[in-house]
C-alpha cells in the first residue's frame, strides 16, 4: 500500500526548530476516523456511512474545528485534507465494510488533488487502499465560497467518469449555493440540520423540506436529512418522503461501521403510526395582486385637454377610469362617469374643452403594488375612503404604471383568497382546515394505519349565540379548541377545524377514549363560565329555536361520534368523514356526549 506519510514543507521556519503541533501529527500519521451511519427511511437498511475525521485522543487537536483552525494557522490546509481522505480511505481498506463510504473534502482541494495527479493517478491512488471507486462519495464541504466554479464542474465530471459519486454537504447553511447543486449535479444533497431539527415542531422547516424535495426531483438528486435526533423528526421526515437519514439517534460516530440499525429508531421506522406534520403558525396569505387580470388602459398626463379625454372614454366604452400620468408615474384617476357628466354640460366643450384635464383628477388615487398579497389589502376595503368602488385602483410595478383594476375585482379577489385561505386554516381558531384534514385522512388510510376518528359538535350553540352575540360565540368556539389542543397529543393526533362548531380529531393514542371523556367534561366545566350567574343557575337560557319558536335551552355541551378506522378497509378519506359525522348525531342522543360506532 502507498504510504501515507506526507512531507511537509517547513518555509521559513528555522531548521532546528520543532513541528507545529498539526505539523507533528501530520508527520506521525496520527490522524483517524470514525463512522456516522446514513440510514435508509423506507426499510431502515444502513446504505452509507459518512467518515469524520479525529486528532489524537485526549490532544488539544482532537476534534474536527480544532483540526481545521490549526490548519489556516499553519498554512496546511490542503495537507490536512489529503491526510484526511488517506487516513479514512487506509482504514476502510482495512475493514472492507459494505456499503458507500463518504468522505468530506473542499472544492479547492479536490480540484488541486486532481490537477496534481490527474484522473487515472486519483483512481489508481484509491485503489491502492483496496477500496472500489464506485462505493466512494466525494461530500464536497464549503467554508468558503467556490471560486471557479466552472472547473470544478469539470473536474466533477472526469471524476465521475472514473466510477466516484459526489455529495453536497450542508445544504442550507449559508455557503451551500443552488447554483453549486444546478452545476455539478450531486448524486446526493445532504440538508443541513438546522432545516431538520425540531422539524416536527415547525412548519416553516416543513415547507422548506418539501421545497427542497422538489428541486431534488428536477435533478434527480436523492436527500439525506442530516442531525436527526428524535424520535418524531424522525417520523416527520420518513412520512414526507425523504430517502435518507443521518443523525445521533440513527447512530453515532463510532470507529466501527455500524451492521445494523439500533432498536428504537428501527421501531419508529417500522410502525404504522403516522406523523402529525406540523402546521405554519399563521394563515397562509396567497392571491397575489399579479394574478388578477388588471386592464391595460390608455392613460393621460396633467396636460392632456378635456377634448382627447372625452375621445379616450369614447372609443373605450367599457373603461371605468383612466390614470393620469407624469412620467410613468400615476399622479391621478379620473373617473369616466363623473368627468362625463361634467363634459354633456351645455357650453362645456366650448368653454373647457381645450382646457387640462387634471382638474377632474382624484389626486389620491389607490396605488397598489402588483407584489402586494391581496389579503394586505384588507385595510382598503374597510377604509373611510371608499373612492376605490367607483374609481378602481392603479396597479403599479416599482412604482411603474401597469394597468387599472376595478373595485369590484378588488373585493371579489379578497374574499376568494379567504375563503381559499380558510380551507387550510380556520381564520377563528387557526387550526387546520379541511384540506389539510383530508390530507392527513388520506395519509393515514395510505399507511393502512388504525385510527379513531372523532366529529365534534356543541349541543344548543345556535340559540347560545343568538343570545349573547357572535363575539361571546366565537370565544367559546375558541376555548372548545384550547381545550381539544391540551387533550391531544402533538405527535399522534391530530385536530382540525371544519368550520362554526364543528371540529375533527384524528386520534392515535391509544387511550382516545379517555381524552375525549375528558375533553366533554372539562368543557362542559369551562363553558359555564360564559353564561351569566342568572343562566348558570337556570341551567340554561330561553331563546328562539330554529322555527322561531321561544323555548328554553340548557346550557351548551359537548358531543363526541368516534369511529374506530382499520386503514385496510377504507381507501377515500370522504367515507371516514361521512362515518364520523353519522356518529356524531348518535352522540347527540347520549346522555354521556361520546358515542363510538363499532365497524362490523
Amino acid at each position: 500500500m502507498q504510504s501515507t506519510q506526507l512531507r511537509l514543507v517547513k518555509g521559513n521556519m528555522p531548521i532546528n526548530s520543532g513541528p507545529r503541533p498539526l505539523e507533528a501529527i501530520l508527520q506521525r500519521n496520527a490522524l483517524f476516523p470514525v463512522f456516522q451511519p446514513i440510514i435508509k427511511l423506507d426499510d431502515g437498511a444502513v446504505y452509507a456511512h459518512e467518515a469524520l475525521i479525529r486528532g489524537p485522543q485526549g490532544s488539544a487537536l482532537h476534534t474536527p474545528d480544532k483540526l481545521l483552525i490549526a490548519a489556516v494557522q499553519e498554512g496546511l490546509s490542503y495537507e490536512l485534507e489529503t491526510a484526511c481522505v488517506a487516513a479514512t480511505l487506509s482504514s476502510w481498506g482495512r475493514l472492507k465494510t459494505a456499503g458507500r463510504l463518504f468522505v468530506n473534502i473542499s472544492a479547492e482541494a479536490l480540484i488541486k488533488a486532481f490537477d496534481s495527479r490527474g484522473r487515472e493517478g486519483l483512481l489508481h491512488w484509491i485503489q491502492d487502499f483496496h477500496v472500489i471507486p464506485r462505493m466512494l462519495v466525494l461530500e464536497i464541504t464549503e467554508h468558503e465560497r467556490v471560486e471557479n466554479m466552472d472547473r470544478l464542474a469539470e473536474v466533477v465530471n472526469e471524476v465521475r467518469s472514473a466510477g466516484l459519486s459526489l455529495a453536497l454537504d450542508d445544504f442550507g447553511d449559508g455557503r451551500s449555493s443552488l447554483r453549486l447543486w444546478s452545476q455539478i449535479k450531486p448524486e446526493v444533497v445532504k440538508i443541513d440540520k438546522y432545516f431538520t431539527r425540531n422539524i416536527s415542531a415547525h412548519g416553516d422547516k416543513l415547507k422548506t423540506i418539501q421545497a427542497l424535495q422538489q428541486i431534488a426531483n428536477i435533478f434527480g438528486t436523492a436527500l439525506v436529512a442530516e442531525g436527526i435526533e428524535t424520535a418524531e423528526d424522525l417520523r416527520v421526515l420518513r412520512d414526507v418522503g425523504i430517502e435518507y437519514g443521518q443523525g445521533y439517534f440513527l447512530g453515532r460516530p463510532e470507529g466501527s461501521p455500524l451492521q445494523t440499525l439500533p432498536e428504537e429508531p428501527r421501531r419508529v421506522l417500522a410502525e404504522r403510526q403516522v406523523a402529525v406534520l406540523p402546521e405554519l403558525g399563521r394563515i397562509s396569505q396567497g392571491g397575489h395582486l399579479r394574478s388578477l387580470s388588471l386592464l391595460k388602459a390608455p392613460t393621460v398626463t396633467p396636460d392632456t385637454n378635456n377634448d382627447t379625454l372625452a375621445r379616450i372614454f369614447l372609443e373605450n366604452p367599457v373603461l371605468h377610469a383612466v390614470a393620469v400620468l407624469q412620467g410613468e408615474r400615476p399622479v391621478g384617476i379620473i373617473n369616466r362617469v363623473q368627468f362625463m357628466n361634467e363634459y354633456t354640460k351645455l357650453y362645456y366643450r366650448e368653454v373647457w374643452g381645450r382646457k387640462p384635464c387634471v382638474v377632474h383628477a382624484n389626486s389620491e388615487p389607490r396605488l397598489i403594488e402588483r407584489e402586494h398579497s391581496v389579503d394586505e389589502l384588507v385595510g382598503i376595503l374597510t377604509s373611510q375612503d371608499q373612492r376605490y368602488l367607483s374609481d378602481g385602483f392603479i396597479a403599479t410595478e416599482n412604482g411603474r404604471y401597469v394597468g387599472l383594476g376595478t373595485g369590484d375585482q378588488l373585493v371579489r379577489s379578497v374574499t376568494e383568497t379567504r375563503i381559499e385561505a380558510a380551507r387550510h386554516a380556520n381564520p377563528l381558531t387557526f387550526l387546520p382546515g379541511n384540506i389539510p384534514i383530508t390530507q392527513h385522512i388520506e395519509r393515514l388510510l395510505k399507511k393502512q394505519a388504525c385510527f379513531v376518528a372523532c366529529y365534534a359538535d356543541l349541543n344548543h350553540f345556535k340559540p347560545y349565540n343568538d343570545y349573547y352575540g357572535y363575539w361571546r360565540g366565537d370565544e367559546m368556539i375558541r376555548l372548545l379548541a384550547r381545550i381539544a389542543m391540551e387533550q391531544c397529543d402533538s405527535q399522534r393526533d391530530f385536530l382540525g377545524h371544519v368550520g362554526g362548531d364543528d371540529f375533527i380529531l384524528l386520534f392515535q393514542s391509544t387511550d382516545w377514549r379517555e381524552r375525549c371523556e375528558r375533553l366533554v367534561a372539562e368543557f362542559a366545566e369551562r363553558a359555564s363560565a360564559l353564561f351569566d350567574d342568572n343562566a348558570r343557575v337556570a341551567g340554561g337560557i330561553e331563546a328562539e329555536d330554529r322555527h322561531g319558536v321561544r323555548r328554553f335551552f340548557p346550557c351548551t355541551t359537548l358531543s363526541i361520534g368516534a369511529v374506530v378506522v382499520d386503514g385496510q378497509h377504507f381507501t377515500r378519506a370522504e367515507d371516514v368523514a361521512n362515518l364520523a359525522a353519522m356518529a356524531k348525531h348518535e352522540a347527540k342522543l347520549s346522555t354521556t356526549g361520546l358515542h363510538e360506532t363499532v365497524l362490523a
